[in-house]
């Protein structure tokens, strides 16, 4: 199993890596497979593309962006392309047109307004978070169909893909690396026989697809990306978009801790800064999965801390994001970091349990310190559910994401603290995040009907 850094790891735009993100990829996809088809058929011809939404992508995507982001796609726009850009203006221009133009030159009809449906029927039974996007030509008889599924952390996958595989992901041969663990327990075993950390095991496979130049880049303009939302969220003020006019508060608490160091805690830190990035992801700005944009961040705000306060190197950055990698591919690859599969556990719990993996790496733990780090802190967000308040990734998103960071520096002081030794290994949490996912309601993974979404009205809020 092998999911690279800088594929978990990845620089996009706000609010959601799940609704926004991947719709987007998935779209862009479509876009080529179209403008391939269509240019070996006469230029008379007049085509049009749909896409019809379903499961959580139908119920929550219009407060995270997904028909603002299929139609980014359609127009040939990626995540990364749009990071630092005006995307409201430029939504605002794709929605007055009803065409697209494709990479070949050929015009083909799209009315965003008309062709991006919301269907809250039953979900495509693969996976929640469904989408299937549709050719038409003049008649309207489709041409071209395909489906595809959003599977968190902006990763996407096909029918065809999902349908082959228990955890949908696009692994390569094991034998391709030198430490192909799948496992917390082979991570374990293979660190003990060959004497490494889990970042120098992470980074050796790495070095089999990348130079060692281009791997300590793409970490840098990771965490260059990561500290660029912290820094822009702690200066923003404001409300933010989406009807909750819900007012950003990073500022003023970062504010308020400079004024007072000597009554600043630990705690109001992490907040300050894991607000600072959720809030700027909140507004649809760039942000880096981490894994997911609902999580985006608890990593940062515990790696910013390690450089801001304790006085952390760029040497412990790359650790920590190696070590915080193989964490979450670990629980992508077992279980789901899909709040829409899982519930929020998946997303805040496998964030937080890759920060405090990576920090307890970097503190100088032990691998088994280090997987108990991460067992402590998933823990301790299981059963939590992802009930987002007017289906944006807001209310308590924000504030939950302070928490997890908490959570995650607590996770990792305990480990160091204690001899690796502990009574429920990580795989068996990760196991139990994911049955406890399968068996929660559908009201409480990213559908906003049951929970906080509806506990109070958005006149009140």
């Amino acid at each position: 199993m092998f999911i690279s850094v800088l594929d978990l790891f990845k620089i996009g735009i706000g609010p959601s890596s799940s609704h926004t993100m991947g719709p987007m990829t998935a779209a862009n996809v479509f876009r080529d497979h179209v403008d391939q088809l269509i240019s070996q058929t006469p230029d008379d011809l007049n085509y049009r593309v749909y896409c019809v939404l379903k499961g959580s992508l139908a119920f929550t995507g219009r407060g995270h962006a997904t028909d603002r982001a299929v139609a980014l796609g359609l127009h040939g726009h990626s995540p990364v392309s749009l990071a630092g850009e005006d995307v409201n203006a430029l939504t605002a221009k794709l929605w007055a047109t009803d065409t697209l133009q494709l990479t070949s030159g050929r015009e083909i009809g799209f009315n965003p307004e008309d062709d991006i449906v919301f269907d809250k029927s039953d979900p495509l039974p693969q996976h929640p978070n469904g989408m299937i996007f549709y050719l038409l030509d003049e008649e309207g008889k489709k041409i071209l169909s395909e489906t595809f599924f959003s599977i968190g952390g902006g990763f996407i996958c096909t029918l065809a893909e999902i349908n082959q595989l228990n955890a949908p992901l696009k692994m390569e041969s094991a034998g391709l690396y030198p430490y192909p663990f799948d496992s917390a327990i082979g991570m374990l075993e293979m660190s003990q026989q060959s004497g490494l950390s889990i970042a120098e095991m992470k980074r050796a496979n790495e070095l089999t697809r990348m130079s060692a130049q281009e791997l300590e880049q793409g970490l840098d303009s990771i965490w260059k990306a990561m500290c660029h939302c912290v820094e822009q969220g702690l200066t923003a003020e404001g409300r933010l978009p989406g009807g909750l006019s819900i007012r950003r508060r990073a500022k003023d608490l970062y504010e308020q801790l400079q004024m007072h160091p000597e009554k600043a805690t630990l705690n109001d830190w992490l907040c300050a800064y894991a607000m600072a990035v959720n809030e700027e992801n909140a507004a649809g700005h760039m942000v880096v999965t981490a894994p997911t944009n609902g999580a985006a961040g608890v990593i940062p705000a515990v790696i910013y801390y390690l450089l801001k306060h304790e006085g952390g190197t760029e040497q412990q950055v790359r650790d920590f994001l190696l070590t915080a990698a193989a964490i979450g591919g670990l629980i992508k690859h077992l279980s789901s970091i899909s709040g829409a599969e899982v519930g929020c556990q998946g997303e805040v719990g496998s964030a937080a349990a890759m920060a405090a993996a990576g920090l307890c790496a970097v503190r100088g733990g032990t691998t088994e310190q280090v997987e108990n780090a991460a067992e402590i802190a998933l823990e301790h967000h299981l059963g939590m559910t992802c009930d987002p308040v007017g289906g944006l990734v807001q209310v308590p998103c924000i504030e939950r994401n302070g928490f997890g960071a908490i959570k995650a520096h607590t996770a990792a002081a305990l480990a160091c603290r204690g001899t690796g030794e502990h009574f429920i290994p990580l795989d068996n949490c990760i196991n139990a995040m994911k049955q406890t996912g399968l068996e929660m309601s559908h009201k409480y993974k990213e559908t906003s009907l049951g929970g906080l979404a509806v506990s109070v009205s958005i006149t009140e809020c």
